[in-house]
Parts: structure tokens; C-alpha cells; sequence
């Protein structure tokens, strides 16, 4: 019977990226972006101008994306350690950026589709009030960016394993995106007006929406690509892994038989590594050899005494 407490051999299983100031952050640019939204539609609804409508309901997706982005801030919080996620809520995160991502997607989508419309069925545009909302979109979202921009991307961890690296708030990075999407919407919607207000380049402002929606694109496609490979448990970099491999080889005859290593969040790394030696040695010992890989924060090791001479030299499984 065990009379002492298993704390010292337990884990834990808290990946989740703590940003509790890019959090608030965000719940001001949502407020921002609602109050925009809502009056770019009423205006839009007074003046008959159909571009100001479209920017208004455009806007009420990066209302959805700011929401989707507190929600999982909210929720990796409240679960971080739930026993029913088997590697906590640390993807949480991940996974609102890569929600997000699928709208700013459909954004560019709409964004391309309405553009072409209105090249082969221009609208009348009402220029000075148009001209007046856009600007005013174009200050609050540079206001926003400003808000979103100070945190994103910059939060060191440091720890006692000398291995420093950024987190990466995904959720952060893809609210922020959505605001810089906003801005150069805003901002050729602009130049496309000017020049049709003063130079009589009506298309102009059709094909700036296709210019905008080719860009947006490439930045949802940038974002999938980041978090699309956390969310399928991809493995970590091959030297990294390599280098893991070789620390526990060079020590007595050890030889890897098998190797896991995958994200449990947006810098956290869970491992589970096989090995076959002649002398066996406390799991304890052979986690003593990864003390310098920072990067793991959940090692799991599964130790295989060889009776046979020699071992096998088998490649290792790694996934």
C-alpha cells in the first residue's frame, strides 16, 4: 500500500498560452468593431449606399472572429485542467485561430465575389458619405491594430531548461489579422473612391476589391498553415528531434526503438520516446538527459532491458 502522495510523479497538463492582456485587448476591439459595424449599416441604409452596407456586414464577420477568439480564451482558461482533455486545452487557442482563419476566408470569398458583380453591374456610389464612413472604419481599425499589435506574437517563455523561445498566441495573431484585413479594406475602398470622385475611375473601386480579397486570402492561407499542422499532431522540427534521439543514444549503449513528439499547445511539446539498452536505468535518469530540450514539457519514457548481443539497430518508428 502507497502511504506517500503521488505528486511528485504526476503531470500537468496546462498548455494553454496565458494572455490575459491580449484577452483584454480583444474585448475592446470587438466594442470598437460592433459599434463601427452598426453604424456603417444604418448609414449605409440612409445614404442608399450599398458599398457602406457591404463594409457593415463585413465587419459583423470580424465581430464573429473576435467572438470565436474570446470564447477560447475564456473556455482553455475555465478546462485547463480538466481530466477529460487528455493533453489539457492548450490547442484551444490553435484552434480558434485556425476558426478564424476559415472566415477570413469566406470574407475574401464574399469580398470576390461582390467585385466582380460590380464590375460587370456598376452601382452608383453616393462618394462623400462613403468617403466619410470609410475613413472613419479606416481610424478604428488603426486604433485596433495598435491595441492587437502590442502583444501579438511577443511573449517570451523562459525556463529553467535554458530553452528560449516565443509563445504564439494564434488566437491573438488571427484577431489581429482580421483587423489589419479590416484597415486595407478600408483603405482601398479609399483611394478607390478619391479616384473615382475626382477622376471619374468608378471600376476602380470593384477591382480594389479584388485586389483586397487576393491578399486576405493569402493571410487565411498563412494562418491555416500554422495551425492546421498543431491541430494533426505534426511532429517537431527533424534536427530538434534528431538532437533528442542523440542525447539518449550517447549515454551507455541506448538505442531508440521509438519516438513521439507532438504539440499539446502553441509551444508545448509532449514526448514519448522507447529505448532498448543492456543497462537499464531509472526512467528519471534517462529524463535527466532531455533537461536541456525546453521545448517538452510532458515526457513520457518506456524503458526495454536487452538480453540479446547485440541489439537490434533497427531505425526508430517516429511520428
Amino acid at each position: 500500500m502507497h502511504v506517500h502522495t503521488l505528486e511528485n510523479w504526476q503531470h500537468s497538463y496546462d498548455f494553454s498560452v496565458k494572455n490575459d492582456k491580449g484577452e483584454q485587448r480583444t474585448k475592446y476591439v470587438l466594442i470598437l468593431t460592433a459599434i463601427t459595424m452598426v453604424v456603417e449599416i444604418i448609414a449605409g441604409s440612409i445614404y442608399g449606399s450599398m458599398a457602406l452596407l457591404a463594409d457593415g456586414w463585413h465587419m459583423g464577420t470580424h465581430v464573429a472572429a473576435f467572438m470565436i477568439a474570446l470564447f477560447a480564451y475564456r473556455y482553455a482558461r475555465k478546462h485547463a485542467n480538466n481530466p477529460a482533455y487528455a493533453f489539457g486545452t492548450g490547442k484551444v487557442n490553435v484552434l480558434g485561430g485556425f476558426a478564424s482563419a476559415i472566415a477570413l476566408a469566406v470574407v475574401a470569398l464574399v469580398m470576390l465575389i461582390e467585385s466582380l458583380q460590380r464590375i460587370v453591374d456598376p452601382q452608383t456610389i453616393h462618394f462623400n458619405e462613403a468617403i466619410f464612413i470609410a475613413s472613419v472604419g479606416l481610424l478604428i481599425n488603426v486604433v485596433s491594430a495598435f491595441l492587437l499589435k502590442d502583444d501579438h506574437s511577443h511573449h517570451h517563455h523562459h525556463d529553467h531548461h535554458h530553452d528560449h523561445y516565443h509563445d504564439h498566441d494564434h488566437n491573438l495573431r488571427a484577431a489581429y489579422l482580421h483587423v489589419l484585413a479590416d484597415a486595407m479594406t478600408s483603405l482601398l475602398a479609399i483611394v478607390a473612391l478619391l479616384s473615382g470622385k475626382y477622376f471619374g475611375w468608378n471600376s476602380l473601386d470593384p477591382i480594389m476589391g479584388v485586389v483586397g480579397a487576393v491578399i486576405i486570402t493569402r493571410w487565411s492561407y498563412g494562418l491555416l498553415k500554422q495551425t492546421s499542422p498543431i491541430l494533426l499532431d505534426a511532429s517537431i522540427e527533424k534536427e530538434y528531434q534528431q538532437a533528442i534521439q542523440d542525447a539518449i543514444e550517447k549515454d551507455s549503449d541506448n538505442k531508440v526503438s521509438d519516438i513521439h513528439i507532438w504539440k499539446v499547445g502553441a509551444n508545448h511539446y509532449a514526448a514519448i520516446i522507447a529505448l532498448v539498452t543492456h543497462h537499464p536505468n531509472s526512467t528519471e535518469h534517462y529524463k535527466g538527459l532531455l533537461q536541456e530540450f525546453g521545448k517538452l514539457s510532458h515526457v513520457t519514457i518506456e524503458v526495454n532491458e536487452c538480453k540479446e548481443a547485440p541489439c537490434c539497430e533497427q531505425e526508430p518508428n517516429i511520428a
